[in-house]
C-alpha cells in the first residue's frame, strides 16, 4: 500500500504557521516575497501561492496586490489553570471574545461521561455543541455536557445565550474551577475543519477537562478541539 504524503503546499502553510505563532513574522509585518520563498522551500511560485492562500483562508495572512503578503494575526495566549471563564480569558489576551451556539440534545451519559460527572450511567445530561470566537475568528469547537439532575435549569440559563459563567450564576453557582485537564495534539476531521475554517488535516489541540463548583461536585464535563494556529495554551496554576 503507497504511503500518504502531505502535498508541499501543506507543508509550507505549515511551517509559515509556525514561524507568525512563534513571532517571527509580528503582527502587521510583511511576508518574504513569492520569490524569496519558493527559493527557501526548493519550489515553484504557484506552490508558494497556494500556501499563502490556505493561510490567507484561515485568516492569518492577508495578500495586497502588488504589495506581498502581511501577517494579520498572532495566536491568543489562552491560559489553562483553575479559572475557566472563555471570556474572561481572552479579554485578558486583548482578544474580543464571541461564542456561537449550533445545538444543544438531551440524551444518556455514556460510562465515561458518568464517570467524569459522579452521576449513574445513563443519567441524563445536556450536550451543547458551541463555536468560540476571537475577533471574530473561530478558534475552538466545543461540547460541553452538564448533568441535568444537578442542574435542571441548565438548558434555559444557557439559551439566554450570555454564557456558561452567567448560566451558572444564574442557577446559584457562583463559582467553579477546572479540577483537571488533559491536552493532546491532533488532526483536524471534516466536521472540526468545516466549523474552524481550517483545512482537514490541519493541527489542532484538544482538551478534556472537568469543572467543579465550590463544593468541588463535577458540573461540566468538556472537550474541545482548538485552531492551533489561533491559540497557544498556556498552562497556570
Amino acid at each position: 500500500m503507497a504511503r500518504k504524503t502531505t502535498p508541499v503546499w501543506q507543508a509550507i502553510a505549515r511551517d509559515l504557521r509556525t514561524d507568525i505563532a512563534e513571532g517571527r513574522y509580528a503582527t502587521g509585518a510583511k511576508l518574504p516575497t513569492e520569490a524569496a520563498l519558493a527559493a527557501r522551500f526548493g519550489v515553484n511560485r504557484h506552490t508558494v501561492r497556494h500556501a499563502l492562500s490556505a493561510l490567507v483562508e484561515a485568516g492569518l495572512v492577508r495578500t495586497r496586490r502588488g504589495s506581498g503578503a502581511f501577517v494579520t494575526a498572532r495566536p491568543a495566549d489562552y491560559p489553562i489553570g483553575r479559572r475557566v471563564s472563555f471570556t474572561q480569558n481572552l479579554r485578558r489576551a486583548g482578544r474580543l471574545p464571541g461564542r456561537r451556539l449550533l445545538s444543544t440534545e438531551e440524551r444518556a451519559a455514556t460510562q465515561d461521561e458518568a464517570e467524569a460527572l459522579a452521576i449513574a450511567p445513563g443519567a441524563p445530561v445536556l450536550a451543547s455543541h458551541s463555536v468560540s470566537l476571537a475577533d471574530g475568528a473561530p478558534v475552538a469547537l466545543a461540547e460541553a455536557l452538564y448533568p441535568l439532575e444537578r442542574l435542571p435549569g441548565i438548558a434555559g440559563a444557557l439559551a439566554e445565550g450570555h454564557g456558561v459563567t452567567w448560566a451558572f450564576a444564574a442557577l446559584g453557582i457562583k463559582d467553579y474551577t477546572r479540577a483537571s485537564t488533559r491536552i493532546t495534539a491532533v488532526a483536524a476531521g471534516a466536521m472540526q475543519a468545516l466549523h474552524l475554517q481550517v483545512s482537514e488535516g490541519a493541527p489542532l489541540l484538544w482538551t478534556r477537562s472537568v469543572n467543579v463548583d465550590a463544593a468541588g461536585v463535577p458540573v461540566e464535563f468538556g472537550t474541545t478541539w482548538w485552531a492551533g494556529d489561533r491559540i497557544a495554551l498556556t498552562p497556570e496554576d
